[in-house]
């Protein structure tokens, strides 16, 4: 049996990660000298808060080596084979701290860890897409060629309402270059080879913006593969995500449209406001 685990950056809902048994493993975020993990003891919304009473945002550390160790120890002893997925290696050293942890334990001829190039559902959609290949009986080496085959269609982007997360964590180049525009700008980021990069440039209300947003990916969103499509946000108004929810419902292509709110991690470097849609291209 294959057992797959995922950091927490995946953004899955706890629907999802029951339906598909994946282990989470957190990682971390650091409020002045408090150390919590994410999903557990604290929420975005109260993030927001202390980032406000601060006048800083939040800093944000990979998962505990041992903690990963005694999660990978466990299915070991079970007799299982694991694939591990983490976020974008070039955003976070988790993907460093699973590696190690397999190598110390000796056992990369049973574990694969998997670069996402990706964040949030990005890295989900790769989790989901293991989970359902493992439940039908692919071996471990087919499902890690097709997901290193699969990465470069993963459509990750999403547009943020405030730009202070994103300058201020560092992890988004061109971001800064923005911050003196008298207009509010709400730019689309996009995720390549996994880094973040500015891309267009919208202006106006966040409702307005969203749905040009997905206008403009139109084509794109019809040549996406039919499964799964999510729509993952940071902490926005509901009315914009059914309005959104609506616009891809409109287009009849997916056979699922997921919801999920962006976690801790996630959502300390994109600040509140931010959504996007998240996808596989076809090939």
């Amino acid at each position: 049996m294959i057992k797959i685990i995922s950091d927490s950056t995946c953004d899955l809902s706890k629907e999802l990660v029951e339906r598909y048994d994946i282990e989470v493993i957190p990682l971390h975020i650091l409020l002045g000298e408090n150390d919590f993990e994410d999903g557990f003891g604290i929420t975005p919304d109260e993030i927001y808060r202390w980032a406000d009473e601060n006048k800083a945002v939040p800093k944000t550390a990979a998962c505990n080596q041992e903690y990963v160790k005694q999660v990978f120890e466990k299915y070991l002893e079970q007799g299982m084979e694991i694939i591990c997925f983490s976020i974008s290696s070039q955003m976070s050293s988790t993907y460093n701290v699973m590696r190690l942890v397999a190598q110390l334990l000796g056992g990369e001829s049973k574990i694969s860890v998997i670069d996402s190039a990706s964040l949030s559902t990005g890295v989900g959609l790769q989790v989901v897409e293991a989970a359902e290949m493992a439940r039908q009986g692919k071996s471990r080496s087919e499902i890690v060629a097709h997901i290193e085959a699969i990465k470069p269609l993963v459509s990750a982007s999403f547009v943020v309402d405030t730009l202070t997360y994103l300058h201020r964590g560092g992890r988004c180049s061109g971001v800064s270059a923005m911050l003196g525009s008298t207009l509010k700008i709400h730019p689309q980021i996009n995720v390549e080879e996994g880094k973040m990069h500015p891309s267009r440039k919208y202006r106006g209300r966040m409702s307005h913006v969203i749905a040009s947003y997905v206008e403009d990916q139109k084509e794109a969103l019809q040549n996406a593969r039919k499964e799964r499509v999510f729509i993952t946000h940071s902490g926005c108004e509901q009315e914009i995500i059914d309005s959104l929810r609506d616009q891809l419902k409109a287009m009849n292509h997916f056979d699922e449209i997921f919801v999920t709110r962006a976690g801790c991690v996630i959502s300390s470097h994109c600040g509140p406001g931010t959504l996007g849609v998240l996808y596989i291209a076809q090939k």
